[in-house]
């Protein structure tokens, strides 16, 4: 049984306090207690100003880049088939954009400077407008310097024109991100400088000599060996951790908790999305499963979990259906586990459930750099058989150099793992192999052609590439011809996962499914996996495509992908 309780006379005062803090932190009317509210629904015309606000986290004051002067921004709902006008107002000293994160628009739409279009310039207005032609869960978000990191995002739902498959009777949007107090160039500037700056979480001289106890003496100095070989650590889940973050659930910190109301019995579908600059999360509802029905905005076959990893830029829609008059706990643990995010789904205001301890961080094994021939191998708890066959020896045909640590030697198939951290957990937890899109895919052509790109990198330099090669160093774009069938293979050579998004298109996960492979805007790429998705360049123009953790892509690990029309042209 759940425990749950009360407040207290001293909690309520401490939460009252909280929330009154919490109050300079202007939260949209969607983030209200009772579901998704605060956009017309299937509004055709959006005014949005970009702007400086004051606000206050976890009894802090900062600095916030606002949009309509609340972090998150408002919700944008919309409707399937219609066309919507967005007139976007910079009312700060420098450019700015919104980018549509998973809308398919046309390529001056997209939002992204240097690329689609020049920017707003600081004063200046911007309308964007184009045709609806889905549904779903997204977001939006800045696309000019570190503008996501310190507030410019907000969720977008679009409903279907027909109906929605989905069955639910209330619906809470959960966009989860990162705030720091940290000017971010300072941030990115120190992990330059030196990568680990905010681990706190490496390994000591007492863990070396408890790996000495269980794993003898000759493999502890063999492993120490191999990892300051590559100048990186086992600990090195995440660049930067809770040491500077503080982790917001609809713009609220754990303390101001915040909180939806249910009604015991009531399908509940949870919009989960991940809006943060570089943070994974592993979320659950402990005391609850949650129905699986939506990934990336793309309808999936219902799948029964008890915890999911959803990387930087994924959205996942869940149904959980409670059915006891008590408070549940919606737990957005960090990959790293340096802290969490958290809320409240309740049957009744004033109920709060317990809130779980941190986990134990993870750490890293030798197979997560592809080396499962020595004596690290079998370290890795969930290298199935299916991945051991799947295996096959890299071909490097990439640059070498200063930017590139690592190479893989093996590269995995890695589908069926639920992410780092989470192999021996002893609930249900999905992987990318759990999902299979409702319906068949619309294009089932076999690919005309390979692109393989390796993610490439060096921790201990902080520099982030396709390639070898940095986006400031890239002499041209990526080319496709419209219509062409592609098949995108993304082999990660470094030691850490990556959330790859391509701007204008949806991928198709090759994940064995076939017909029924699930379509996705961003894709986790594992450390050592071979990862492949096929795509049908069905949209001209000009598109990113990048990792979408802020400081890698600053770094260098963005590319530019050009889709032309038959004669040639980029119209």
């Amino acid at each position: 049984m759940k425990k749950y309780a009360c407040l207290t006379r001293r909690r309520f005062v401490q939460s009252a306090g909280a929330a009154g803090l919490s109050s300079l932190l202007p939260v949209p009317a969607w983030t209200s207690a009772f579901g998704a509210a605060g956009s017309e629904d299937g509004a055709s015309q959006f005014n949005l100003t970009i702007g400086e606000t004051p606000v206050v986290i976890g009894g802090r004051k900062a600095l916030a880049t606002a949009i309509n002067g609340t972090v998150p921004g408002p919700l944008l709902r919309m409707t399937e088939g219609q066309r919507v006008t967005l007139d976007v107002t910079n009312d700060l000293d420098e450019d700015s954009s919104i980018h549509w994160h998973g809308l398919i628009l046309p390529s001056d739409m997209d939002g992204v400077p240097g690329i689609s279009f020049p920017g707003i310039r600081a004063g200046s207005r911007f309308r964007y407008e184009f045709d609806v032609v889905q549904s779903g869960t997204y977001w939006y978000h800045s696309h000019s310097g570190f503008q996501e990191q310190t507030g410019v995002y907000g969720p977008i739902i679009i409903d279907p024109a027909d109906g929605d498959p989905v069955d639910y009777d209330i619906e809470f949007v959960v966009m989860l991100s990162d705030w720091t107090f940290e000017d971010p160039q300072r941030m990115y500037a120190k992990l330059k400088k030196m990568d680990d700056y905010y681990n706190r979480q490496q390994r000591t001289v007492a863990d070396f000599f408890a790996d000495m106890t269980t794993k003898g003496r000759r493999e502890t100095l063999a492993d120490r060996r191999m990892w300051g070989n590559m100048r990186m650590a086992a600990s090195d889940i995440a660049d930067v951790t809770g040491t500077s973050y503080t982790y917001l659930m609809n713009g609220s910190d754990p303390a101001a908790n915040w909180t939806g109301v249910f009604e015991p019995g009531q399908r509940a579908r949870l919009r989960i999305i991940n809006g943060s600059a570089m943070t994974f999360f592993n979320f659950r509802i402990p005391g609850l499963s949650m129905s699986v029905v939506q990934a990336d905005g793309q309808n999936v076959e219902p799948v029964t979990v008890d915890e999911l990893q959803i990387g930087v830029a994924e959205t996942y829609d869940v149904i959980v259906q409670p059915e006891l008059n008590m408070a549940y706990t919606l737990f957005a643990e960090s990959m790293d586990r340096s802290g969490f995010a958290r809320g409240t789904l309740t049957s009744e205001a004033g109920l709060v459930a317990e809130v779980p301890e941190l986990r134990e961080r993870p750490l890293l094994t030798m197979a997560d750099m592809g080396m499962h021939d020595g004596p690290m191998a079998m370290e890795h708890a969930n290298m199935s058989h299916h991945n051991m066959n799947s295996m096959q020896p890299a071909e490097h045909k990439h640059r070498r150099g200063a930017g590139v640590a690592n190479l893989t030697s093996s590269p995995a198939d890695r589908l069926a793992e639920p992410g780092i951290g989470l192999s021996n957990v002893p609930h249900r937890v999905l992987t990318y192999a759990d999902l299979r899109n409702i319906g068949e895919i619309g294009d089932q052509r076999e690919p005309g052609r390979i692109i393989e790109l390796h993610l490439t990198g060096n921790m201990h330099r902080y520099m982030w590439s396709f390639d070898g090669i940095k986006y400031s160093e890239v002499t041209g774009p990526i080319q496709m011809q419209y219509g062409e069938r592609i098949k995108l293979v993304l082999v990660n050579d470094t030691m850490m996962s990556h959330p790859i998004h391509l701007h204008g298109m949806f991928v198709e996960l090759d994940n064995g499914n076939g017909k029924r492979n699930p379509r996705k805007h961003t894709v986790v790429v594992k450390p050592a996996e071979r990862l492949s998705v096929n795509l049908t360049a069905d949209a001209v123009g000009r598109w990113a495509f990048h990792c979408h953790m802020i400081y890698h892509m600053a770094a260098g690990m963005m590319r530019e992908v050009a889709v032309r029309e038959a004669d040639g042209e980029i119209s």
